[in-house]
């Protein structure tokens, strides 16, 4: 049975030749006004069975971070200074590591126990991947949320690693979204500080950025679950509202979506928006999202395509 590095398990390597020296790994987490999301999910990020060489979390204000929580964890946790919205975030957060790969996670998604053990065989292995996001078992975006127990369960449940091959996706998801530093330090890539507050599809243009030089891939042996939390201090539903739909045409003139995953994004979000608009879900602000679609429409045939609007509504 071959190991994670395709050596023989149990058998040395031939003489002369020496197993791969392991990557310099960062766990990195932007967070907005949810502190006890925040520690539960680097409570339980201690349960690794590789444990990160570093963890950094960049709030977008000092009190979204439980200090004394964070304090007694197994690993340091360093606090890294950055603007409010995702993006500025996470900028931050690469400019502050001098790691090899930094596995970006939400503050609401928990690894499975070797989701980093895992990340690290991914990208030592194939040196042309410079991007890689894994196998969502439970995605509470999607509903009205899971509560961290829930969660917890449901990685239990999954048991051990059943592998799998990885395969090319277009694009990584946000939530967990493993990427090589020395690629991005090379080509100066960036997450799009245009794109405001929860940045709708920042993974997407950063992971198409990328894309260029090297391998974009989903793996279903990097498991984890996101519990969609719906506190949170990022984009009431006007302000997202408005991101569905300028975002994509703004993200399209920039060369990093397809016109025609433009066109299929925003219709859809529309037709959801509007459809559930009369009896929306108790969790999602249909009818803010609704309005904001509408605006963002109105400047569009205006002429207008500025995603930092988003921030006015």
């Amino acid at each position: 049975m071959l190991g994670p590095d395709g050596v023989p398990e149990n058998i040395a390597p031939p003489a002369g030749r020496s197993r791969p020296t392991s990557l310099r790994l960062c766990v990195a987490i932007a967070t907005a006004g949810r502190p006890e999301v925040l520690a539960d999910t680097l409570e339980h990020l201690s349960g690794q069975s590789r444990m990160p060489d570093q963890v950094l979390v960049c709030p977008a204000q000092a009190s979204d971070v439980d200090l004394h929580r964070v304090s007694s964890l197994p690993f340091d946790v360093q606090i890294v200074a950055g603007g409010r919205g995702l993006p500025l975030q996470r900028n931050a957060l690469i400019a502050a590591s001098d790691a090899d790969i930094m596995v970006f996670i939400d503050d609401d998604f928990l690894l499975a126990p070797d989701f980093l053990q895992e990340a690290e065989a991914l990208m030592r292995g194939n040196p042309d991947v410079v991007v890689a996001t894994g196998h969502v078992l439970a995605d509470g975006i999607l509903t009205q949320g899971l509560d961290f127990e829930e969660a917890v369960r449901i990685i239990d449940a999954a048991g051990p690693n059943r592998g799998g091959e990885w395969h090319r996706t277009y694009n990584a998801y946000g939530c967990n979204m493993i990427v090589r530093l020395q690629a991005v330090r090379d080509h100066s890539v960036k997450f799009d500080e245009r794109l405001p507050l929860y940045a709708w599809q920042e993974d997407l243009d950063f992971s198409r950025q990328l894309a260029v030089y090297g391998e974009i891939v989903r793996s279903p042996r990097l498991r984890g679950v996101h519990l969609g939390t719906k506190r949170s201090g990022r984009s009431p539903g006007r302000r997202l509202g408005y991101s569905q739909v300028v975002n994509p045409v703004y993200l399209a003139r920039k060369g990093t979506m397809a016109w025609s995953r433009c066109f299929h994004q925003i219709g859809r979000n529309i037709t959801a928006n509007c459809a559930r608009a009369i009896r929306p879900e108790s969790w999602v602000d249909r009818r803010g999202r609704l309005l904001g679609n509408l605006i963002g429409l109105f400047d569009l045939l205006r002429g207008v395509c500025e995603p930092e609007r988003a921030v006015r509504h």
